[in-house]
């Protein structure tokens, strides 16, 4: 099996894993030894800044072979904020692609098993995003506990204007319903690539968080939410493979804003 070392090795050298290696035999240790890469990604100084919901379209899951959300960290050497334009670099990317999202900032630590209104008292404002997700095992052909053990798939993440919570909606049943209705079109270079919707991720973003909180809370050793972190919460389309010198432009309905991203 691939040691945390092995894997923050592929990781900041860009190389594919080795055609037989195993990164770990199901997914409880997937996630150990995801948990095992951030402690050594935290002892070189890098700072934990929230966490990636992954898998949560349900309709991109026979594409992958894989069914079921996983969730990875957030990184402040992965993390840019912008309003309604920003940058982000591909260096040292292995087989990038590119996700819409919607993004949450929290303002506290939900409660366990929390429901839509305990998030709703957690979060401090929602915003657009765009991931850049990476796989090192060759042509994004892996298992679950692969994208686990590979950092949640996680290699950058775009968040964009962020609206406090209230402004968007007066309840979290209302915001649920916004957010699940609300839809995205996605352009590279100015021309239609997907599109997508706020239903495909778990039936709304905020189900979504709901989902990951109740999993973090329940893998051990897992780190607790903290007030100021980011959570995004997975792809509104399929994820699409890009490359330095493009643009990038999510198009979203209400409430969320459009956003557009330059790739060096």
């Amino acid at each position: 099996m691939m040691t945390p070392q092995d894997l923050l090795a592929h990781y900041d050298s860009a190389r594919l894993w080795p055609d037989d290696s195993i990164s770990a035999p199901d997914v409880p240790a997937a996630y150990q030894s995801q948990l095992a890469l951030r402690q050594l990604r935290q002892a070189r100084g890098e700072v934990a800044r929230g966490f990636k919901i992954g898998f949560t379209n349900r309709g991109i899951w026979p594409r992958y072979n894989v069914f079921a959300p996983i969730w990875g960290s957030v990184w402040d050497t992965t993390l840019v904020f912008c309003e309604s334009a920003g940058e982000l670099s591909l260096a040292a990317t292995c087989q990038p692609r590119i996700e819409p999202e919607t993004v949450f900032g929290l303002r506290t630590s939900p409660a366990g098993h929390a429901s839509l209104q305990d998030l709703w008292e957690a979060i401090d404002w929602v915003a657009p995003g765009f991931e850049i997700v990476q796989s090192h095992r060759p042509d994004w052909k892996f298992s679950i506990p692969d994208t686990i053990a590979d950092g949640g798939l996680h290699a950058r993440l775009l968040v964009g204007q962020r609206s406090p919570l209230r402004a968007l909606a007066g309840s979290a049943q209302e915001l649920d319903a916004l957010l699940a209705r609300s839809t995205v079109s996605l352009l590279r270079d100015a021309a239609p690539v997907d599109q997508g919707a706020g239903a495909h991720v778990l039936d709304s973003p905020l189900r979504a968080l709901q989902h990951f909180v109740q999993e973090l809370r329940a893998c051990p050793g897992a780190p607790e939410l903290q007030a100021g972190d980011v959570v995004t919460t997975g792809t509104w389309t399929d994820a699409w493979p890009v490359a330095p010198g493009q643009r990038w432009e999510a198009r979203f309905s209400a409430p969320l804003p459009s956003l557009q991203l330059h790739l060096t």
